[in-house]
């Protein structure tokens, strides 16, 4: 038997050997899928990689920056710099010299090596990939030229929390956009000091917007990067805490951040806790979770830095484009076409950070607007809210940096933006759309009566027993048809029966009219969680119970025939398989009690069984029973079993029916003897049998009569009972409405509030100014009627505080200017300013400028009139005029007298003449 095993392996390997050679095939596919498999998951870079951007004055910078990198420091290097795409780039032959390292222009699809210093060609876009770097052309559209920012936001996608960012000297604001995307990625960034900065804008922006995790000289960056390198795998927090060793120290951790800033960060996913947390220990190089305890506890500004940190405040404009165009051509167009003149939507944008999602959405629906109709009266009340007051605060302002050109398109940046010499401010008619204002999603009330909800990239960061609490919660804020926006890695979850998918590859839904699940909503003020949850792998709260499902696992677990699950009255609740043949719905009102369904033939047997199941709270089988007619009669056996677990369960009754085989009757003759015998006495007792089953039947007929009404009665008092039940509903619903509206009036009232103060500011130094420069300015409307006016103007005309609002026509003047009415006219007609000099009765004389009032948004709303006095000039003027008049005088009178002594000259020449003739 071995020898024709052996002979036929040989066979079979011969075989396989020979299909290889001709089909050239692989005979051991699955081995080699797997190495593959394995090398696929290994990662590509095991090195890390810097990448750095510099603009004007970065080459003194990174030549100082190379002259300090260790040597062998085990790192690669990409250096980003503005390059004048016409000059000829001689930065490899400059940088050499400053380094041992191999200075490389990056060519495409170039793979990166360890110990190499990399450098982009002019005139191009870089992006790296799976460690490779690819270069693009650099595009011609008009605007500004950001490769920093291009080849930060590539590497944070790329390396993820491995990425590293460093900015030195430079003009402008590249870069900032990147690091944000670095920070995002729990990378980490070095950022050269101001002060030693030649051109201090790109450290100074990328320091403002609090991206900057170290900040120091540019000689000191290196050596701090490889310590940064070297301390990080010393620090596996995150396995040490997954595995509970340390969850003391994590819940210290939270409790000093909720007792400086308020908020409990204990609801947050816990790799998201950990790594934000060993972040901050890598950058102070912290091996133990207790020492970083004991330094924010002393060191309250670290405390606020991972604050910072755990908010994740991370946007920009247009982020995922597709999910916009999506939903302002197949949500915002159709939505706008179906509502009402003068209505206006509303929308929410928690976590909106410093504004640009809010400001997205409303230019999108402007865009919307103006598609549809654009003279139609439909407007959108966004409410905008973060956690972070000083967030809140930034996107109040409503001021961007030049860099957000890479986000926002030119057509655009010119339609809803100023441009300003630091950056871009949105426009008025956006920014009047939006509310900002601090609100907490976890604790405060949400707002309500939305038509829209954009809630993208926050649900990711809070566990999954928060995320089924808030999207319940986000159903309740929504209008029927409302629309829920996620973020591309976050979904409904279970709750289908709530939202359905408008576009399910881009996270957009549409809010169910279908009722609420039984439980009731669970509202921000009650969210709660179970102390050492985080971090211990419990679950803090049981998920819904679900009937159905834990009544099906029972059944296949235990039974398989037809069953139906009752509560301890009998009442049926669920129904499993065919159950017409032991049950049917009575004659009369609908009722759905077991005892009522059971067919004539197992009611009696399963009534008393069911009672003493229930009363002895154990399993009771019946054996032996028959159902159908008196010809045709089938075995049954009933199981009925009382339920103790799940905790759902508890107290509920499951009756499974089984169909069981019919006993052969051995001695037919004999049975057939005993039923055909004309015995007396059996003839009597079955006659008395028959008279005990009428009675118990009529016995029983007459108890579930009794039953049934005990069981109206009951049903009144339920009823009276939900009503109660039902009102207090309503009051809880309308108290809740009711905080709801209360926080979006403080909402309001607090924008109103910083608005008037921002207002009040404005008039203040608008005040100071026009009376510092001693000028009279006067400001009337298209109707020249006065809106405003200066101190020094009272004393030219008779102008008192009440006459605000007045036609200028109207008040008296001292001033000798009757053509007034009809230069002002001229001047909104023409658009031209205009100068005269006009006098005063006084005397005195002034130089009035008229000229056309122009609003941010360039629009004429009246004109602006100054005087500036002249008398002095004046003066000078009839005096300079009064002495050209007397030398004049003098000059005619000189020129006069020697006009004479010519004539007398020429007279005297004559009489000469005649005398020597």
């Amino acid at each position: 038997m071995k020898s024709n095993d052996k002979k036929g392996n040989k066979a079979i390997t011969k075989k396989l050997s020979t299909a290889k050679k001709k089909f050239k095939l692989n005979v051991t596919p699955s081995q080699k899928d797997t190495e593959k498999s394995t090398k696929s998951q290994k990662p590509l870079v095991t090195f890390p990689i810097v990448g750095i951007g510099a603009s004007a004055g970065g080459l003194e910078a990174i030549e100082l920056f190379l002259k300090n990198i260790p040597d062998n420091c085990n790192m690669a290097f990409v250096f980003v710099q503005h390059l004048d795409p016409t000059h000829k780039d001689l930065i490899v032959e400059i940088l050499q010299p400053s380094t041992s390292m191999k200075v490389i222009q990056v060519k495409d699809n170039m793979r990166i090596q360890v110990n190499c210093f990399y450098v982009i060609p002019p005139d191009k876009d870089m992006s790296i990939h799976n460690g490779v770097l690819h270069l693009l052309d650099r595009r011609k559209s008009r605007g500004l030229h950001l490769p920093i920012d291009s080849f930060f936001r590539s590497l944070a996608d790329d390396q993820k929390e491995n990425s590293i960012g460093v900015i030195l000297s430079g003009m402008g604001s590249d870069g900032t956009l990147g690091l944000k995307a670095i920070k995002e990625n729990t990378g980490v960034v070095y950022v050269q000091e101001p002060a030693d900065a030649k051109f201090d804008s790109m450290p100074r922006s990328a320091i403002d917007e609090g991206l900057a995790d170290v900040i120091a000289k540019v000689e000191e960056l290196p050596a701090k990067i490889a310590a940064h390198i070297k301390h990080a795998p010393n620090v596996p927090i995150l396995e040490h805490l997954t595995e509970g060793k340390t969850p003391k120290s994590l819940e210290k951790i939270l409790f000093l951040l909720k007792a400086q800033t308020g908020h409990d960060f204990s609801q947050y996913k816990g790799t998201t806790l950990y790594r934000r947390i060993e972040r901050r220990m890598n950058i102070h190089q912290i091996d133990k979770i207790t020492s970083y305890v004991r330094l924010i506890q002393e060191n309250p500004y670290e405390l606020e830095i991972l604050f910072k940190e755990l908010l994740i405040g991370v946007t920009n404009f247009f982020r995922d484009q597709l999910v916009w165009d999506e939903l302002k051509n197949k949500i915002l167009i159709p939505l706008i076409k179906g509502l009402k003149q003068n209505y206006t939507l509303r929308a929410w944008v928690p976590a909106c950070s410093t504004g640009e999602e809010a400001y997205t959405l409303a230019i999108i629906f402007r865009e919307a607007l103006e598609k549809v109709k654009p003279g139609r009266d439909i407007n959108l009340q966004i409410f905008a809210t973060d956690i972070d007051i000083n967030t809140i605060s930034k996107a109040r302002e409503g001021v961007f940096p030049l860099n957000i050109a890479a986000d926002v398109s030119n057509e655009r940046l010119k339609k809803f933006f100023i441009e300003r010499k630091d950056g871009y401010e949105i426009s008025k008619t956006i920014r009047e759309m939006i509310i900002f204002a601090p609100h907490n999603i976890i604790k405060d009330p949400p707002f309500t009566k939305l038509d829209i909800l954009s809630c993208r990239n926050l649900l990711i960061y809070f566990t999954p027993v928060l995320q089924k609490k808030l999207i319940p919660l986000f159903h309740y804020a929504l209008n029927p048809d409302g629309i829920l926006v996620l973020g591309s890695s976050e979904t409904i979850g279970e709750h289908v029966n709530m939202f359905k998918p408008a576009e399910n590859k881009l996270r957009i839904y549409r809010r169910l009219n279908s009722l609420l699940p039984s439980e009731r909503i669970t509202f921000p003020s009650q969210f709660a969680i179970t102390p050492g949850a985080i971090g211990s792998g419990k679950r803090p709260l049981k998920p819904a119970a679900n009937i159905h499902t834990m009544t099906e696992q029972i059944l296949l677990q235990e039974f398989a025939p037809a069953a139906v699950l009752v509560n301890s009255k009998g009442d049926i609740i669920y129904i499993s398989g065919r159950t017409g043949k032991y049950l049917e719905p009575a004659a009369g009102k609908a009722n759905w009690n077991i005892h009522a369904m059971a067919r004539p033939g197992i009611r009696y047997e399963l009534s008393n069984a069911f009672q003493k199941a229930v009363s002895k709270e154990a399993p009771i089988k019946i054996k032996n029973i028959f159902i159908g007619t008196e010809n045709n009669s089938n075995p049954i056996e009933i199981s009925i079993k009382p339920l103790q677990a799940p905790e759902e369960l508890k107290g509920m009754v499951i009756i499974v029916f089984s169909d069981v085989a019919a006993v052969p009757v051995k001695n037919k003759l004999s049975q057939e003897h005993i039923t055909q015998s004309s015995d007396p006495r059996i003839k009597t007792l079955e006659k008395e049998l028959a008279r005990t089953r009428q009675e118990a039947l009529a016995i029983n007929q007459e108890m579930q009569t009794v039953q049934e009404e005990f069981k109206s009665a009951n049903e009144e008092l339920q009823s009276a009972n939900e009503e109660l039940q039902s009102a207090n509903e309503e009051m809880t619903t309308s108290k809740e409405e009711m905080q709801s509206m209360n926080e979006e009036l403080q909402t309001v009232n607090q924008e109103l509030h910083a608005k008037m103060e921002e207002l009040s500011q404005t008039n203040n130094d608008m005040k100071n100014l026009l009376d510092s420069t001693d000028i009279a300015t006067l400001f009337l409307d298209n109707s020249l009627h006065i809106k405003r006016f200066t101190q020094r103007t009272t004393e030219i005309t008779k102008l008192i505080s009440s006459d605000v609002g007045r036609p200028i026509t109207d008040i008296a003047s001292d001033l000798f200017y009757r053509g007034m009415e009809k230069d002002l006219q001229q001047v909104l007609k023409t658009l031209i300013s205009l100068e005269k000099e006009v006098s005063t009765s006084t005397g005195k004389w002034f130089l009035a400028r008229i000229h056309p009032y122009r609003t941010l948004e360039n629009m004429i709303d009246g004109v602006v009139v100054t005087y500036s006095e002249i008398t002095v000039l004046k003066d000078l003027e009839a005096q300079l005029l009064k002495a050209q008049s007397v030398l004049e005088k003098k000059f005619d009178k000189q020129t006069e007298e020697l006009g004479k002594v010519r004539a007398d000259i020429r007279l005297e020449n004559v009489k000469t003449g005649k005398t020597k003739s």
